[in-house]
């Protein structure tokens, strides 16, 4: 697999119209099928063509390559997440901590439980793919907007915003990504929201300076 052309994963052109965007969502839907059924090795796009029930030219309209495709899939999966993240965060600004951590721990597990199986398959791939700056980019997007957040509480704040929001959200994608790549069972899944906020919740009670403290200390300085 060619993983240095970066240029290789571009698609060749972004679908515009109504139909277009149906024909690339039937390719993305058939990509996460075969993924599931053959396993990346398999994968091709002759079989993702046939499984979306389109020709293999059609594929090749808009993606070049079959590693092309797979970057695709996963960007998508992945800015679904992040606007999940960001919108969550958004409405909750100048929120006590509590509800924070319980809006924000909603937000993206369940964006990545709507489509279990995605992710699964997801998984598979994105290890194979030059994928790194997209993640990259993509978790900095979570971690400004969960920072952007936390700043606004109104009943903590907390000395390096950056470290925070950066523990804060490995803190949800690992164990997330545990419990997907080893297939958990149902109750497991069930579960993680739940165990994830008290996770995040004592790790933010424990290290945020209570608002009051906080103005005591401004008082006391100036």
């Amino acid at each position: 697999m060619d993983t240095k052309n970066t240029n290789s994963l571009e698609p060749r052109k972004t679908p515009i119209q109504a139909r277009s965007v149906v024909t690339v969502d039937a390719i993305f839907e058939a990509t996460v099928q075969v993924l599931l059924s053959e396993g990346p090795q398999r994968l091709t796009t002759t079989r993702v063509a046939d499984r979306a029930g389109v020709s293999v030219g059609t594929v090749y309209q808009y993606y070049p390559n079959k590693q092309s495709l797979l970057y695709a899939v996963l960007e998508q999966h992945l800015l679904r997440v992040t606007t999940s993240v960001e919108q969550a965060c958004e409405v909750l600004r100048h929120q006590p901590l509590t509800d924070m951590v319980v809006g924000l721990v909603k937000a993206f597990v369940d964006a990545k439980t709507a489509h279990v199986e995605e992710s699964k398959a997801l998984y598979l791939v994105a290890a194979e793919l030059d994928a790194a700056k997209l993640v990259e980019q993509i978790s900095e997007r979570m971690r400004k907007a969960t920072a952007s957040m936390l700043d606004s509480a109104v009943d903590a704040r907390f000395d390096d915003l950056s470290m925070v929001s950066f523990m804060v959200m490995s803190a949800m994608v690992g164990p997330t990504r545990a419990v997907l790549e080893g297939r958990a069972p149902p109750k497991m899944l069930q579960a993680l929201r739940m165990q994830l906020v008290t996770l995040c919740d004592a790790y933010l009670s424990r290290l945020a300076i209570p608002q009051s403290t906080r103005k005591t200390r401004a008082v006391a300085g100036a």
